[in-house]
C-alpha cells in the first residue's frame, strides 16, 4: 500500500508544485484558441486524474516488482517533460519551443507505455488516457502558436 500511496503522491505534487508556480502565468483564457479548446477550469479536474492514474499505473509495477530501470527512467523523464511543458508554454511563453517538447513528450510517453504494457498490459492501458489528452494538447499548443 505505501507504493501506491507513494506513487500517486510524485505525480500529484509535481502536478500541484507546477501549477502552483504557473497560476499566476497562465493566459489561456486571453490566447486565440483554435475549435474543440476545452475551458480553463477542465486543466486541473482532467490532469489531476491523470496524475492518478499515472501514479497507480507506477504503483503496479512497484508493488509487483517489474519497475526495471528503463522503466522507471523514462517514467521519470516523461514526468519531467511534462512539468518543464507548462513552465516553457506559460512561464516563459517560449510557444515554438512547446511545440518541440510536446512532441518529444508525445514521444516519451508512447515508449513509457509500451514498456509498462510490456510488463503488466493494465499498466500500460492505464497511461492511455494520459497519452489522449497530450495528444490533444499538442493539437491546441500547435494551433495556440499559428493563431497568436
Amino acid at each position: 500500500m505505501k507504493k501506491f500511496i507513494k506513487a500517486i503522491l510524485i505525480p500529484v505534487i509535481i502536478g500541484g508544485i507546477v501549477g502552483l508556480l504557473i497560476g499566476p502565468n497562465i493566459d489561456y483564457n486571453s490566447l486565440i484558441k483554435p475549435a474543440f479548446s476545452p475551458p480553463s477550469i477542465l486543466f486541473p479536474i482532467v490532469w489531476t486524474i491523470l496524475y492518478i492514474l499515472m501514479g497507480i499505473s507506477y504503483g503496479i509495477l512497484d508493488n509487483d516488482n517489474l519497475i526495471t530501470r528503463e522503466i522507471k527512467n523514462i517514467y521519470y523523464i516523461q514526468l519531467t517533460f511534462n512539468a518543464l511543458w507548462s513552465i516553457i508554454f506559460f512561464i516563459l511563453k517560449w510557444r515554438l519551443i512547446s511545440i518541440i517538447w510536446i512532441i518529444i513528450l508525445d514521444i516519451l510517453v508512447i515508449i513509457m507505455i509500451i514498456k509498462m504494457f510490456k510488463q503488466k498490459k493494465i499498466a500500460g492501458y492505464l497511461q492511455i488516457p494520459y497519452l489522449i489528452w497530450i495528444l490533444f494538447a499538442t493539437y491546441l499548443n500547435l494551433f495556440i502558436y499559428i493563431l497568436n
